[in-house]
């Protein structure tokens, strides 16, 4: 999708408004039985084990089949596969009580070798974000089958292990994976969990499909039948879809703006950000310092002062996101700080910083050239790309377009860095050094999605991240967190340039929808469908 992005007043509609909307909440006593539901999915990242790959469009699926040790609650943190955790007066050991009678998919046992095996084969040496969050991770002991108990080199704050486990905690089975090439296991893309639904069939480009586990943990449940997640890549595709009944959902902005605007003025939808609130992200402009042209911080300054912030929120957003300060969102709570340096927009000043940094207009027009490969997560993404184009074009900086599919993106900026500039989104997840910091924190395997892939290291801020997550004072770990954000500003590695929400579009037809911060990542054992 092309758009010509021109300064002009703007009506923000109803999605403006749309943070306030609140999903209706079924009466349990209406409960029905039964039924398919279908999922809109733009795209599939092609692994389906959170073990591996921290990722919303792994979590949508996978998270109904493989369950966390923890999961969040409107009411807080509450147990799934851990029934219990404490952690040492000196931080260095957190003990989990594990759910007993609970069994994989194909009968076997749940125990604490199954979490002791993913913990230290997969969550600390190949789950992205997990990699740096598990650094000092030594071992993890089995005192009885349910029972866990995880030693650390380190101080491990309680509280920071528990805000990992919802996205960073996913047990699988050992004895389908140990012995096995992991990466190449064939159960990465048939997984066998504990959750509420049982894998059946992937069928590439076009659906993954789970049904009833009859014999789920939690008696009585899940409601449906079946869910099915199908892949389609046209957002007006999706939203015909949606409106034809053939999709019951689409969630993290996956059809268009408009038609999001113009869904949430139809009776037969939910729209909103609902289920949200513990997937708060970033949209993104990331730097291939291997480039000596980005790796000067004077170009990347003038590069910031190049982008009217306010001007993409309103059009490319809606008006529904508000302009990012560094790593951590607004709603990092106590981490977040708004004292930071930051960029108003000026292109004149830019272009001065340009030439003042040895840039000036060539014979074609332009000082330099960039390749900038687009995330294709969304509308959003490529229309926040053709804005990154048209901005920069505006300083004398002509920008190239690559676009590609997920496995595409995430392999020419992740493994082979091959780009000079590139644009997604991050998430936030409950704390610092669950995701964001690995954007920052050298050292991650290479290609490991989603982490500090850019050529860009700092002695002293590694040393900062590492600190702050072995701090067990809360208001001292703040502080710290502070001190990182600020510098993150000042050098920017990475501009995290928008702060928004997600938005979903979800069919009257479900019920108990979007009733956790984290739905969609979640296991959906309570949604039902109104027949």
């Amino acid at each position: 999708m092309s758009v010509t992005f021109k300064k002009a007043g703007l009506l923000l509609g109803a999605v403006g408004a749309l943070s306030s909307v609140a999903f209706a909440v079924a009466a349990q006593d209406e409960v029905q039985k039964g039924g398919t539901a279908v999922v809109h999915m733009i795209s599939e990242q092609r692994t389906l084990n959170p073990a591996l790959r921290a990722s919303t469009g792994v979590y949508n699926i996978s998270g109904k089949i493989i369950e966390p040790l923890i999961d969040k609650s409107y009411d807080g943190y509450e147990p799934v596969l851990a029934t219990e955790w404490s952690g040492s007066e000196d931080g260095k050991q957190i003990t989990v009580k594990l759910r007993e009678g609970v069994k994989w998919h194909d009968g076997e046992d749940f125990a604490c070798d199954d979490v002791a095996f993913s913990a230290i084969e997969m969550w600390k040496k190949l789950l992205n974000y997990s990699s740096a969050l598990q650094a000092n991770l030594e071992s993890v002991d089995c005192p009885d089958p349910h029972t866990a108990v995880f030693n650390y080199s380190k101080p491990m704050p309680l509280e920071l292990f528990v805000a990992a486990m919802p996205d960073l905690g996913h047990p699988v089975p050992k004895h389908l994976y140990e012995g096995t090439d992991i990466l190449k296991n064939k159960y990465n893309t048939a997984p066998v969990g504990t959750g509420p639904f049982k894998f059946v069939e992937y069928e590439r480009g076009q659906y993954v499909m789970a049904v009833k586990n009859e014999d789920y943990w939690r008696e009585g449940y899940p409601y449906l039948d079946r869910i099915v997640w199908r892949f389609i890549k046209d957002k007006s595709a999706a939203a015909a879809a949606l409106e034809a009944g053939e999709v019951h959902e689409s969630g993290f902005i996956g059809v268009s703006m408009a038609d999001i605007e113009r869904l949430s003025e139809d009776d037969r939808f939910d729209v909103g950000t609902q289920g949200y609130e513990n997937n708060v992200a970033h949209s993104t402009v990331e730097f291939n310092h291997r480039n000596p042209i980005m790796a000067d911080l004077k170009v990347r300054q003038a590069m910031y002062h190049g982008l009217d912030i306010d001007y993409a929120i309103n059009t490319i957003m809606r008006g529904f996101a508000k302009p990012g300060r560094g790593p951590v969102p607004s709603a990092g709570g106590l981490n977040y700080t708004d004292d930071v340096p930051t960029y108003a927009y000026d292109p004149e000043l830019a272009k001065q910083m340009l030439d003042e940094a040895g840039y000036p207009v060539q014979d074609d027009g332009f000082r330099f050239k960039l390749r900038h490969r687009p995330a294709p997560w969304g509308e959003y993404t490529q229309l926040w790309a053709e804005y990154f184009a048209q901005a920069m074009k505006e300083i004398d900086i002509d920008v190239e377009l690559q676009t590609n599919d997920a496995p595409g993106f995430l392999t020419g900026v992740y493994r082979d860095h091959d780009f000079d500039t590139a644009n997604g989104w991050h998430q936030f997840r409950s704390d610092p050094a669950v995701s964001t910091m690995v954007w920052l924190r050298s050292g991650q395997p290479n290609g490991t999605p989603w982490t500090n892939q850019f050529g860009w290291q700092s002695d002293e801020i590694d040393q900062m991240i590492d600190d702050a997550a072995s701090e067990l004072d809360v208001e001292k770990r703040a502080e710290m967190y502070h001190e990182i954000q600020a510098r993150s500003m000042a050098e920017l590695p990475v501009i995290f340039a928008i702060e928004h929400p997600f938005i979903s579009v979800t069919s009257k037809k479900l019920r108990n929808h979007h009733n956790t911060p984290r739905w969609n990542s979640s296991s959906w054992y309570d949604l039902w469908l109104e027949q």
